[in-house]
C-alpha cells in the first residue's frame, strides 16, 4: 500500500476531479495500481521539489550525477526478501493472490514462486552476467529492475541483449528472440528500458560493483553493458509510463528500497542524458 501522505494527495486530486465531471470520487481504499494517470502526474510534480530538487533544471552528464547521488540513497534487500517483495510490487491489481509475470503478461498464482516449470522467477531484467554481479545485495537484488517472470520464458531470454526482431517465444506474450538478442512484448518494452537506464545511472562502479552503461550494441557477453542504446530509447518513448508502472515505482519507494526509478516519473530524462 502506498504511504499515507501519498494517499492523502491523490485523495485530493481525485475529489477534484470528481467535483468538475459529475462523478463520485474512488474509494480510498481501492488497490493502488488503479490510481489515474492524472494523480500519478500530481505526485510526481510533488517530488521535483522534494526529492529530486538537485536535478531538476539538470541536463546531460549533470543530471545523470545528480540523479545518481539521489537515487542511491535505499535500503537494501537480501536476495530471498525479494520474493515478498515481488509479490507486493508486481500484483495483479484483478487478483490480489497473483502476480503479473513481465515478459508474457500472465496472471499467476504468487505461491507458484520458485525454479520449476510453470513456476515464476527472479528475473534480472538487468542480465546479472553483464558486470558479474550475480545475486549479490546491491544490484543483484536491485527490485527497480527485478521482476517476476515464467522459468521457462526468462530461460529463452536468458542474458541476451535487447533488440528489435526474432521468432516468437512460445507463451511469451508477444516477445521474439534470435541468437543474441531478445525483444519483450509491446505492453513493457518501455517498462524494460526504463529499468536499464535506471541500472545505468543507479550502478556507477562504487561499492565494489561494476559501472554499468548501456551502449550500441549486442552481444556484449559478461562486460558490463546492455544494449541497443538506440532501441531502448524508441521503447521508452513509443510505451509510456503506466498505471502498473507508476504504481510500482512508488510501492518500492514508499514499503522497500525508499528510491525511486527517476525515469518512470521523468521518461524525458532519457533524452537528455542519453
Amino acid at each position: 500500500m502506498l504511504a499515507i501522505r501519498t494517499r492523502r494527495r491523490k485523495a485530493a486530486v481525485l475529489a477534484t476531479a470528481a467535483v468538475l465531471a459529475g462523478l463520485a470520487a474512488p474509494s480510498l481504499t481501492a488497490t493502488p495500481a488503479t490510481a489515474t494517470a492524472a494523480s500519478a502526474a500530481t505526485t510526481a510534480s510533488d517530488y521535483d521539489s522534494t526529492y529530486y530538487k538537485d536535478a531538476v533544471g539538470k541536463t546531460g552528464d549533470s543530471l545523470k550525477s545528480a540523479l545518481h547521488t539521489i537515487i542511491s540513497d535505499q535500503t537494501k534487500l537480501s536476495y530471498s526478501a525479494v520474493w515478498d517483495a515481488l509479490k507486493a510490487t508486481d500484483e495483479d491489481p484483478d487478483d490480489s493472490g497473483n502476480v503479473i509475470l513481465l515478459y508474457s503478461g500472465v496472471s499467476r498464482s504468487k505461491s507458484l514462486n520458485g525454479g520449476d516449470t510453470g513456476d515464476w522467477n527472479r528475473e534480472h531484467v538487468w542480465a546479472k552476467s553483464h558486470g558479474d554481479f550475480g545475486t549479490s545485495t546491491g544490484p543483484g537484488t536491485d527490485i527497480h529492475h527485478l521482476r517476476p517472470s515464467d522459468v521457462r520464458v526468462n530461460s529463452v531470454r536468458g542474458n541476451k541483449d535487447f533488440d528489435n526482431g526474432g521468432s516468437a517465444v512460445s507463451e511469451g506474450g508477444g516477445s521474439l528472440t534470435d541468437s543474441d538478442s531478445f525483444e519483450p512484448r509491446d505492453a513493457v518494452k518501455g517498462d524494460v528500458a526504463r529499468m536499464i537506464f535506471y541500472m545505468a545511472v543507479r550502478y556507477e562502479g562504487g561499492d565494489g560493483f561494476a559501472d554499468l552503461e548501456v551502449n550500441g550494441q549486442v552481444d556484449n557477453g559478461s562486460n558490463p553493458y546492455i544494449g541497443k542504446l538506440s532501441v531502448l530509447k524508441a521503447w521508452n518513448d513509443e510505451d509510456p509510463p503506466d498505471a502498473f508502472e507508476e504504481r510500482r515505482n512508488q510501492v518500492i519507494y514508499d514499503e522497500y528500497q525508499h528510491n525511486r526509478n527517476p525515469f518512470v516519473d521523468h521518461p524525458e530524462w532519457v533524452e537528455s542524458i542519453w
